[in-house]
């Protein structure tokens, strides 16, 4: 059976191979860190962490092609901790392990790390290889992209020199993206005061599971459902019809993964049981239906545990219910001119309820500012009536696109003549640094690209081989052509 060692190109995928055995989690990159500076070391490129502790390299332009435009690469470091739930991973300690699936490359029960370590991995190939021919180049390994995108927030304007930046993040071959959504982190919070469980009731555990999840940018648009969205109907019925009280809430894990998982514990009286169960069942059967062709594998389980000492009082209980309900999650409108590409989205991530404290974490992306701010007044609204505190961080703007981009048109005049096809010059809805990174330089000439993936942010995170290999064909030619000053 084929490797990863195995595949072609190996100047990237023995490269990848390297990341995958780094632990690389966002908000855990001291690891990688050192990795990328030891192995710029070992193979005398110049390089250094800044003080957003991003990774920047350097390399001299192949003689005589010193006044060609200044070229930087540019890919994040970090990569989203999702596993399945049969999964013992930890994204701190253990390494990556890889399997191929035809013509895919995976991993075993978790994500693959190919956002970005793809881009990474491209980056020290031509690094280290010098027969290339290529202008002067430099190299920008941004930190926790993920989470906050904290590497380009803290750019510093002296750092970078680039003309040109070739953002290597996106995730379709034959695609050149030249403008992305903005974003803003939601954080919706109140503090309660625990009330006593009825000692003669029973506890019970459901959790909803089986979901696809994905990235809640670029995959917000196939109707995916949200765990969280679909146990809030469950508990509001257990609630209706079988007395239920909420004790503690747990779904989702990262603010931009569409949520597998959600787990609540219930507390009922003790005759009720079997119709909560029954209840159970039939939400299982209804979203079933609801996401047919979508959602395959919906399960729903119950389970008796230990009846805890506390739980929430009825009316926070019931506000937040409501409140979760009533949010609003998943694709709000698509940009006018351009229909097919979503303009306005949010993404109902994660809920922590328990111990007193209760806590919704949404990201909310749009190409439109006053989108963006109505999607802000939408949430002050909704958890206002729960009584809870809305506040916000993480912000950063659109990238507005550049449709008469210099490196836009030669790679996509590059793209059809190696391919012998056209290539799509694309808007996404996804976030990507380069908006960040335009308003500390706003002279450099923007693009992303990058092989095919597929599934990002969830263990069904995918690579397709075959795209590598033209990718790097790409790179290379790309590299050689860049125009003179």
């Amino acid at each position: 059976m084929a490797t990863i060692h195995d595949l072609e190109p190996k100047a990237i995928f023995g490269n990848f191979y390297k990341l995958t055995q780094v632990p690389r989690p966002s908000g855990h990159l001291e690891k990688i860190q050192q990795f990328l500076l030891d192995w710029a070391k070992e193979r005398g490129i110049d390089a250094y962490k800044d003080g957003g502790d991003n990774i920047v390299m350097h390399k001299p332009a192949t003689p005589g092609f010193e006044n060609r435009k200044v070229c930087t690469m540019q890919a994040h470091m970090d990569m989203v901790p999702q596993k399945t739930d049969e999964s013992t991973h930890n994204f701190e300690t253990d390494p990556i392990e890889t399997w191929i699936d035809g013509e895919w490359l995976k991993a075993k029960g978790t994500t693959l790390g190919s956002d970005d370590g793809i881009g990474v991995a491209a980056i020290m190939a031509v690094f280290e290889d010098n027969s290339l021919q290529h202008g002067p180049l430099e190299a920008l390994i941004t930190s926790d992209e993920e989470t906050c995108m904290w590497g380009v927030n803290h750019l510093s304007p002296d750092t970078l020199k680039g003309d040109i930046l070739l953002n290597i993040d996106h995730e379709s071959e034959g695609e050149f993206c030249i403008g992305s959504a903005g974003g803003i982190n939601v954080t919706a919070t109140l503090g309660y005061q625990e009330v006593e469980t009825d000692s003669t009731d029973i506890a019970l555990q459901v959790t909803i599971s089986g979901l696809k999840g994905g990235h809640s940018g670029l995959e917000i648009n196939q109707n995916r459902a949200n765990a969280n969205k679909l146990m809030a109907r469950l508990v509001r019925q257990a609630i209706q019809d079988d007395e239920a009280r909420l004790a503690t809430w747990k779904g989702g894990n990262m603010r931009n993964a569409i949520p597998r998982t959600a787990e609540v514990v219930l507390t009922i009286p003790a005759e009720n049981e079997a119709d909560l169960r029954e209840l159970a069942a039939y939400c299982q059967k209804t979203f079933t239906d609801e996401y047919r062709g979508v959602e395959e594998s919906v399960e729903i389980a119950v389970e008796r545990v230990a009846l805890p000492k506390m739980q929430v009082p009825e009316e926070v209980q019931d506000n937040l219910v409501s409140a979760i309900l009533a949010c609003h999650d998943g694709v709000l409108r698509n940009i006018p001119s351009i229909p097919h590409v979503v303009e306005t989205s949010s993404n109902l991530a994660i809920i922590n309820i328990g111990e007193g404290k209760a806590e919704v974490l949404i990201l909310a992306r749009s190409s439109c500012d006053s989108q963006l701010e109505l999607e802000q007044e939408m949430f002050e609204s909704t958890f206002g009536m729960a009584g809870m505190k809305v506040e916000y961080g993480g912000q950063y703007g659109a990238w507005q696109p550049n449709f008469d981009s210099p490196i836009a048109a030669q790679m996509a005049a590059l793209y059809e003549r190696l391919e012998g096809k056209p290539a799509k010059v694309e808007v996404v809805h996804a976030g990507l640094e380069c908006s960040l990174i335009g308003q500390v330089y706003p002279k450099m000439d923007l693009i992303s690209f990058g092989p095919t993936l597929r599934s990002p942010h969830t263990p069904n995170e995918r690579c397709f081989i075959p795209s590598v290999g033209r990718f790097w064909t790409f790179m290379k030619t790309l590299l050689a052509e860049i125009p003179e000053k």
